[in-house]
C-alpha cells in the first residue's frame, strides 16, 4: 500500500494502528483466565470439566461463528464488522466479569464470537488494503496478537492484588482482574471509530457470485483449510498437555511451567523474525515446509528425549507460531478479492477452530487408555507430518480462481 499524499499516508498509519490495537484484543481475553484458574474454580465451585470449558468454549466458537463473519462483512463491510467484534468483545468482558457462573460462561461466548469474527476479517482487509504487504502486515497483527497474550497472562495475578489491596468488594478480585482487559478492545474501539466512514458495501457481481461458497468445492481452498486446521490442533494440543507430559517425564512442576511458557513465547517469535523477510519468500512452499518440520522435529525430540524439552519447545513453538503466520497470509495471498479471502478465512477458521477443541479430548482420552504419552505423542507425529504435506500444497503460487457468473448458471442449472 502506497501513499502519495500526506493526509493518505496519515489515513493508512491510522488504519495499521487500528488494526494493530484490534489484534491485541484477540487474545488476551482468553489468556488471562489461565493463571486465574484454581482462584475461579475455589469461588463458584467448579468441577475440572467445567473449568476445562472455559478454554474450549472460545475455540467452538471461533469455528461456529466463523462462517458467519463473512456474510457479516459482506453485508455490512469490513469497517462496520469489525467495530462490531470489538463491541462484542466488549460486552463479554463485562459480562464474564460480573462474578457468577452463569455470566462467566455467557461473556466467554459472547468474546469468542467477537474474536471470531475478527480473526476471519482481518485477513480480508489485508488483501483490500495491503495488497503488496500481506505476509509482513500479517505478521506484525500476529505479534501484536502475542504481545497481547503475554500482557495479559503476566498481569492476571498483580491485577488481583490489587483489587485485594483496594478492598474492591463488588466482584470478586479475579473478576476484577478479567474484567480490566476491557482496556485494549476500548482503545480499539476509539482509534477505529474514523474507519466507519469508510465503509465499503459489496459489490453486486460478489452478491451474485453466492457469497464465493463454491470454495467448499474448491481443492486449493481444502489444502489451505487443512494446513491451518492441523496447526491449530496440534497447537491446541500441546498448549493443553504440555506441562503434564513434562511432570509425567520427572520434571518438577515449576520447571514444565517454564518449558510451557518458553513455549507459548517462542510462537510470537516468528511474527518478530518473519518481519523484513516474509516478502521475499516469493514461494512460501519451502518456508512452510520448513515450520512444520521444524515442529515435527519438537515433537519426536519429546518422545525420544524428552530430557531436552526446553529444546523441543522451542522448535515446536517456533514452527507451530510461524505456520500460523504464513497459513493467515496464504489466505490473503492466493485469494483475487477481499470477499472471497474474508469467504476462505472463514471456512479455514470454521474447521481449523473446530479440530483444535478436538484435539485435546483425543489426546487425553489416550492417555487415559495407554498410561502413558507415547501413543498420544505418536498421533501428534503423524498429524504433523500430513501437515508438512499440505504445507506444500498450501503454499502453491497460484490464485484461487472465481467462479464466473456464466459457470454459476450453467452449475445452477445442471443441478436442477
Amino acid at each position: 500500500m502506497t501513499f502519495s499524499h500526506p493526509s493518505r499516508f496519515a489515513s493508512g498509519a491510522f488504519l495499521l494502528l487500528g488494526v494493530l490495537l484490534i489484534s491485541i484484543s484477540l487474545r488476551s481475553p482468553i489468556t488471562g483466565v489461565g493463571p486465574l484458574l484454581d482462584a475461579i474454580r475455589a469461588e463458584l465451585h467448579l468441577s475440572a470439566a467445567q473449568a476445562g470449558m472455559l478454554t474450549t468454549l472460545p475455540l467452538l466458537a471461533f469455528a461456529f461463528f466463523s462462517p458467519i463473519a463473512a456474510k457479516l462483512g459482506r453485508k455490512r463491510g469490513l469497517e462496520q464488522a469489525l467495530m462490531l467484534s470489538l463491541l462484542f468483545i466488549v460486552s463479554g468482558l463485562v459480562v464474564r466479569s460480573l462474578g457468577t457462573a452463569s455470566t462467566l460462561f455467557i461473556g466467554t461466548l459472547i468474546i469468542g464470537a467477537g474474536i471470531a469474527f475478527a480473526n476471519v476479517l482481518l485477513p480480508s482487509l489485508m488483501k483490500r488494503d495491503f495488497p503488496t504487504k500481506i505476509a509482513t502486515m500479517t505478521s506484525m497483527y500476529v505479534l501484536m496478537m502475542g504481545a497481547g497474550s503475554a500482557m495479559s497472562a503476566s498481569l492476571a495475578i498483580p491485577l488481583t492484588e490489587i483489587a485485594n489491596q483496594l478492598s474492591i468488594n463488588v466482584i470478586p478480585s479475579w473478576a476484577f482482574s478479567l474484567g480490566s482487559l476491557i482496556i485494549f478492545p476500548l482503545i480499539a474501539i476509539v482509534v477505529w471509530l474514523p474507519q466507519l466512514r469508510n465503509h465499503t458495501a459489496p459489490s453486486n457481481d460478489t452478491q451474485a457470485l453466492d457469497n464465493h461458497n463454491y470454495l467448499w468445492r474448491n481443492g486449493s481452498a481444502w489444502q489451505i483449510t487443512l494446513f491451518l486446521a492441523l496447526n491449530s490442533f496440534l497447537m491446541y494440543i500441546f498448549i493443553s498437555w504440555l506441562p503434564t507430559i513434562l511432570v509425567d517425564n520427572g520434571f518438577s512442576h515449576h520447571e514444565a511451567g517454564v518449558i510451557h511458557g518458553v513455549l507459548q513465547l517462542f510462537t510470537a517469535v516468528p511474527a518478530l523474525v518473519l518481519i523484513p523477510f516474509m516478502n521475499k519468500f516469493e514461494d512460501k512452499r519451502l518456508l512452510s515446509f520448513g515450520l512444520t518440520l521444524m515442529a515435527l522435529i519438537g515433537i519426536l525430540g519429546l518422545l525420544f528425549k524428552p530430557e531436552l524439552a526446553m529444546v523441543w519447545g522451542m522448535l515446536f513453538g517456533f514452527g507451530a507460531g510461524g505456520g500460523f503466520i504464513v497459513a493467515l497470509a496464504l489466505i490473503s495471498l492466493r485469494t483475487t478479492s477481499a470477499q472471497q479471502a474474508a469467504t476462505l478465512s472463514g471456512m479455514a477458521q470454521f474447521l481449523g477452530y473446530l479440530l483444535a477443541a478436538t484435539g485435546p479430548m483425543i489426546i487425553g482420552e489416550l492417555h487415559e487408555q495407554t498410561s502413558n504419552w507415547q501413543l498420544p505423542l505418536a498421533l501428534c507425529s503423524v498429524s504433523a507430518i500430513l501437515w508438512s504435506i499440505f504445507s506444500l500444497l498450501a503454499a502453491k503460487d497460484e490464485l484461487i480462481k472465481p467462479m464466473t457468473q456464466s459457470y454459476h448458471t450453467r452449475l445452477e442449472r445442471n443441478l436442477s
